[in-house]
């Protein structure tokens, strides 16, 4: 599955909720099913910075591809950053650092949060777009 049909996966499962309350049920379910992180990994060196609660983020790149694996205190953050994972997940760096995430405006998600949680949710695509930019320059 390319990251466009990733997206538009996502998109169609939030059309099938009409209250946002539900989404937000679909976005902590999600953050339920995520792994968690091993707690050796739990650094302050993986912290996402600017994020109201604590996230960590790890990057394993196998065979030209990017793996990423979170975890964070706060449920909805967790699942959150869960739907980023499964859209950039297995993909090569370069195309993490190019992809348009337009699934994020189109589930109605930055106006739904608090300002705090936005700010956020920025902060994780930032991150996960400086760790594939890091990443080729490292192939380089």
């Amino acid at each position: 599955m390319n990251i466009e049909e990733k997206q538009r996966e996502i998109i169609e499962e939030f059309d099938i909720y009409d209250d946002w309350m539900d989404k937000y049920e679909y976005i902590i379910d999600l953050g339920k099913s995520t792994p968690t992180l091993a707690e050796d990994k739990k650094t302050q060196d993986r912290i996402i910075e600017g994020c109201q609660s604590r996230v960590w983020l790890d990057v394993e790149i196998k065979d030209q591809k990017m793996y990423f694996y979170a975890d964070s205190d706060a449920i909805i953050t967790k699942g959150i950053i869960g739907l980023l994972i499964r859209v950039l997940n297995e993909e090569s760096p370069e195309t993490v650092v190019k992809t348009d995430l337009h699934f994020i405006n189109e589930i109605g998600l930055h106006e739904h949060l608090s300002p705090t949680r936005s700010n956020g949710l920025a902060s994780m695509v930032k991150k996960m777009k400086t760790l594939a930019l890091m990443a080729i320059k490292n192939e380089a």
